[in-house]
């Protein structure tokens, strides 16, 4: 371990990076189910959703791994959120555009994902990627942790903690922050849905705050595995609370469940199933259109996500700079080869790994614990998706918290430097994207040095010059 990790000279240990790596993939569970539901229109069972919940696993163990030997960071990667649901609509347009079937469609809507990989494999190899990470102002990456903190929150105080239509007989979906805090009076909100629903919601409350509480407590007392550990407790409540209170078992889907990966499924529908002739059908501009489009996104997604979340873990140097910040593109880009080769959108470097980082780990074995979770979810997904979302919430909102250290960092004196930051800390959150916030930050930083006169004072390079202009370019065409 210590050979291949470098343990001692980041200073952590295995236990450590194991827990952290459980930690990690704990946060990030929730990709296992979503992402099929997503990429298929929650044809759950299907034999395309089989195929696409084994290529979510490998796809996210084989980055992981690539992440854990190559770069040696603690970094997961999985198919990103965002990216899955604008595929999802891509194959949807495919299949009006053409004519296909929604299978077939997707096979060709694979080829993008292929053709995106091997560009930035190409640009990761030649360095033009760790280029445009260098080239990005030090005022602009000082917002990115704190954005992708507020970011986190909003998942675990939002969209993460919610009562959903889905299989509880509401008309539309429920969230802590939004109908429970948000409601005038809790009669109100008891009113709207119903005397279940609002037992459930208390329940989720609940959960969520004794999670938090717990992880706060530990952390202030140095406990090792506070996060795990949160995760676990508010994962008991809720259970105990299931059985309880809302008389219903919690692991009852565990009865009817299939422990045995659908690698028939797979080989059927996604495993290799690259459709080239209605690839061809499409037509090369809209397909140039939505590979740079793509790319775009998953590029300052991925950024985004090792710039900040390396700032929380101070693994960046005076310049904010990461090292090996060219071996863990380069994973990012070989996992999403082995995505579109398996059978899923766009793999990326997910946001939630600062709760890794946080809970101690440095090195790729946190990277390594994660991946192999993945690969076993293929065997024992029904035991991991037992674990309720709203249980990791408090994970996520615990580090959205210490992400937000980095404010301090920035020259508030400077507006030249803090109102992109300020802008990209704001709009990453509100408009629920990494890459969108640094772009705002990236243009707004471009366009003060210019309209002020302090371009060339400054030295704004040509690189960002042409950021600036691709950015509003992709708002205006695309």
């Amino acid at each position: 371990m210590e050979k291949f990790f470098k343990l001692k000279q980041n200073g952590t240990t295995v236990r450590t990076e194991i827990l952290a790596g459980l930690s990690t993939f704990m946060t990030m569970a929730y990709i296992i189910a979503l992402n099929p539901n997503l990429l298929t229109n929650f044809d759950t069972g299907s034999a395309l959703w089989n195929g696409v919940f084994l290529a979510t696993c490998i796809a996210s163990g084989v980055g992981c791994i690539v992440m854990a030997f190559l770069a040696n960071k603690p970094f997961a990667m999985a198919p990103g959120m965002g990216l899955n649901s604008f595929f999802a609509l891509v194959v949807s347009n495919i299949v009006g555009m053409t004519g296909m079937s929604y299978l077939e469609s997707f096979q060709s809507a694979l080829i993008i994902i292929l053709v995106e990989g091997i560009v930035f494999l190409i640009l990761s190899v030649f360095n033009v990627r760790e280029k445009i990470v260098e080239a990005i102002p030090l005022g602009v990456r000082l917002g990115i942790g704190p954005a992708i903190g507020l970011m986190l929150m909003n998942i675990g105080l939002g969209s993460n903690v919610g009562i959903y239509a889905e299989g509880n007989g509401f008309s539309a979906p429920f969230y802590v922050m939004r109908d429970f805090f948000g409601a005038l009076t809790p009669s109100v909100i008891k009113g709207n849905m119903g005397d279940a629903g609002y037992t459930q919601m208390v329940l989720t409350v609940i959960t969520m705050f004794v999670g938090l509480f717990v992880i706060v407590a530990l952390d202030s007392k140095k406990v090792k595995g506070s996060v795990l550990l949160g995760m676990l407790a508010a994962s008991v409540v809720y259970w105990i609370g299931s059985f309880t209170v809302l008389g219903t078992n919690p692991f009852a889907s565990l009865a009817t469940a299939s422990f045995v990966p659908p690698f028939a499924d797979m080989a059927q529908t996604t495993l290799f199933k690259l459709n080239f002739a209605g690839f061809a059908s499409i037509g090369w501009f809209t397909v140039t259109t939505l590979v740079v489009t793509f790319c775009i996104i998953d590029m300052f997604d991925t950024i985004g996500t090792l710039v900040g979340t390396a700032s929380r873990a101070n693994m960046v140097d005076e310049n904010g700079n990461m090292p090996n910040m060219k071996e863990a593109l380069l994973s990012d880009a070989v996992a999403t080869i082995t995505g579109a080769c398996t059978g899923t959108s766009t793999v990326t470097t997910f946001v939630e790994s600062a709760s890794g980082v946080e809970a101690g780990g440095r090195t790729g074995l946190t990277a390594l614990t994660t991946a192999i979770l993945f690969l076993l979810s293929a065997l024992f997904a029904p035991l991991f998706t037992s674990i309720p979302s709203f249980a990791t919430a408090p994970a996520l909102i615990v580090v959205g918290f210490y992400m937000m250290a980095s404010v301090m960092k920035i020259d508030w004196e400077n507006a030249l430097e803090a109102i992109p930051a300020f802008l990209c800390i704001l709009c990453m959150p509100l408009m629920y994207s990494i890459s969108e916030g640094i772009a705002i930050g990236v243009i707004s930083w471009v366009l003060l040095h210019v309209c002020t006169g302090n371009a060339k004072k400054e030295k704004v390079s040509v690189l960002m010059y042409i950021l600036a202009v691709l950015f509003v370019l992709k708002y205006i065409f695309l």
